[in-house]
């Protein structure tokens, strides 16, 4: 079983990612990231996978807010299976040191074979992807899942890597670069899109609205309020 490290954030204003454009309020964006938040990390178990969150120090976050107890707040109520999540402090000074000593320490103090992590705006990560890296490591080291502008939402892991800077844009490149330095070899699964910042939206928004309309799959929590709001796919603030 691989175990997937996503580094979350307190689904609480002050702490949540710019998502959506300034006209919309911080209450929308924070209702937004912890649906995608939820979304991804139900994906990862229904891809029977363990889940762990990294979550911040406490002492990196608004004075009053728990970050450990805000994210199982969310997570005990939206998954299936919430007493199997691990949940641990993030260590590191930047969001690719936090990985890579995340993933460092499974691989080689807890001797886990196979290891990952997903960035929590990965709302496009499907299950199947899931199952499709568990094949591809029985014959790659490591698994690249690319994103557009050449980022990355997700990748795996037999072995490690040199993790520093290891997401250095372009990080598809980048990761890449640090499995053949070490020797390794990666293969890729297919290009999703992130939401990671207002300019991000029309591309997701665009990709769920017509595959809703086609019938295909689509991460349900992030589609409801897509529609409820009746956000606009285009450019535009709406």
């Amino acid at each position: 079983m691989t175990t997937v490290v996503v580094l979350a954030d307190p689904p609480v204003p002050a702490c949540v990612p710019s998502l959506l454009p300034d006209s919309h309020s911080a209450e929308r964006e924070v209702a937004l990231y912890r649906a995608m938040l939820a979304d991804v990390c139900a994906t990862i178990q229904h891809g029977e996978a363990e889940l762990l969150v990294n979550y911040p120090d406490p002492e990196t976050v608004p004075d009053g807010v728990d970050p450990e107890t805000a994210i199982r707040d969310l997570l005990d109520a939206e998954l299936t299976d919430p007493d199997a999540v691990r949940y641990e402090v993030q260590a590191g000074s930047d969001e690719a040191s936090k990985i890579g000593n995340a993933l460092t320490h499974l691989l080689e103090s807890e001797e886990r074979p196979t290891v990952a992590f997903a960035r929590p705006t990965a709302l496009f990560l499907r299950r199947e992807h899931i199952g499709a890296t568990a094949m591809q490591l029985r014959t790659s080291d490591v698994v690249v899942g690319p994103s557009t502008e050449g980022r990355v939402s997700f990748a795996a892991f037999a072995e490690s890597i040199d993790f520093a800077d290891c997401l250095a844009t372009p990080a598809v490149e980048t990761l890449v670069e640090r499995a053949d330095a070490a020797g390794l070899d990666a293969s890729f699964l297919p290009v999703t899109p992130l939401w990671q910042r207002p300019d991000d939206r029309q591309t997701a928004v665009s990709l769920l609205r017509a595959r809703l309309r086609a019938g295909a799959l689509v991460p349900d929590r992030t589609a409801e309020l897509i529609a409820d709001w009746d956000l606009p796919a285009g450019p535009d603030d709406g």
